[in-house]
């Protein structure tokens, strides 16, 4: 099951030409990392670094490797070719579906008591408003254009499956599409397994605020891209780390490792954690050692700045 979601990082607006920013902003710049992460393992399979303005869709290329996998594709990915594409190569996937979207209902796979409506036959905007029933699930038909073949444009249609639960906390319906078989999940479950989703944000909020994946303070590119890479390697060994420390302790035990938790506990002690790899490649940290970092990671690198403390207290 995996989930893909992207992160903007801001960057100084004279990269606006190499890392140029949405549509929204004139003169700003920033970074977009995208991520395919895998919610079973809770650990990205695959990274890419982009401009802000990279549209998301570029961003998730679909093929082979997706067959008997589940994507859980957020809204700003949400297009019905790239669902057929997901079909074609014998992946599944689950979506929220688009406020615009109208699909055509044309089997229903649950019955209701009494007087519910009939359903099938008419679009979802028209029946959804007069829903009685906790949950619909039904087939739909949706028409969208295909890509582009030798200048041509040509319209197409695909069957999904399409279910709307009802949330009595917000009081609507929370309307999902997907093609994974009713034989295979219960409505309920496919609520429940687009809310898997929320791993990623997790993921994203990790690297800002314990990897510092959000401060680049520099102008070059490949410095940035290095900042980038560096939180990005520090997620996985903590996630390799925090693996083994699951792993060896009683099954009652482990879902107590939430993942801010641990990722708060991972850099408190990430020091103790280098000393160990130095001992292992026979390397001791002693205060000299440490001294000599302090003396050298410490210097100012603008070496010709003028410093009011030069004067008065050198």
């Amino acid at each position: 099951m995996l989930i893909q979601d992207s992160t903007i990082i801001r960057l100084h607006k004279s990269l606006a030409k190499k890392f140029p920013a949405a549509r929204s902003r004139t003169v700003a710049a920033g970074a977009k990392v995208g991520m395919l992460v895998s919610a079973v393992a809770n650990s990205p399979k695959s990274i890419g670094i982009f401009a802000e303005s990279t549209n998301e869709l570029k961003t998730l290329r679909i093929g082979p490797w997706v067959k008997d996998r589940i994507l859980l594709i957020d809204l700003g990915f949400y297009k019905h070719q790239l669902f057929a594409r997901i079909k074609k190569n014998g992946g599944y996937f689950v979506s929220r579906l688009k406020a615009s979207a109208d699909p055509f209902i044309v089997d229903v796979y649950n019955t209701c008591r009494g007087n519910s409506i009939d359903v099938k036959g008419k679009y979802i905007s028209e029946i959804l408003s007069k829903l009685k029933r906790q949950i619909l699930d039904v087939e739909v038909e949706i028409s969208f254009k295909r890509r582009k073949y030798n200048g041509k444009e040509r319209m197409d249609t695909e069957r999904f499956r399409l279910v709307a639960v009802f949330n009595d906390e917000e009081e609507k319906y929370h309307v999902y599409l997907t093609n994974i078989s009713k034989d295979d999940l219960m409505p309920e479950d496919v609520a429940k397994l687009y809310g898997a989703r929320w791993d990623i944000e997790l993921i994203f909020k990790e690297l800002k605020s314990r990897y510092d994946l959000d401060i680049v303070n520099t102008r070059n590119p490949q410095i940035i891209e290095a900042y980038i890479w560096i939180a990005i390697l520090t997620l996985f060994i903590s996630r390799r780390i925090y693996n083994i420390v699951r792993r060896h302790s009683p099954k009652e035990k482990m879902a107590r490792y939430t993942q801010l938790r641990w990722s708060t506990i991972f850099t408190e002690n990430a020091s103790d954690q280098l000393t160990l790899i130095l001992r292992y490649y026979g390397v001791e940290r002693t205060f000299e050692t440490v001294m000599n970092v302090y003396q050298s990671q410490a210097l100012d690198p603008h070496v010709n700045r003028e410093r009011f403390r030069e004067e008065w207290w050198s």
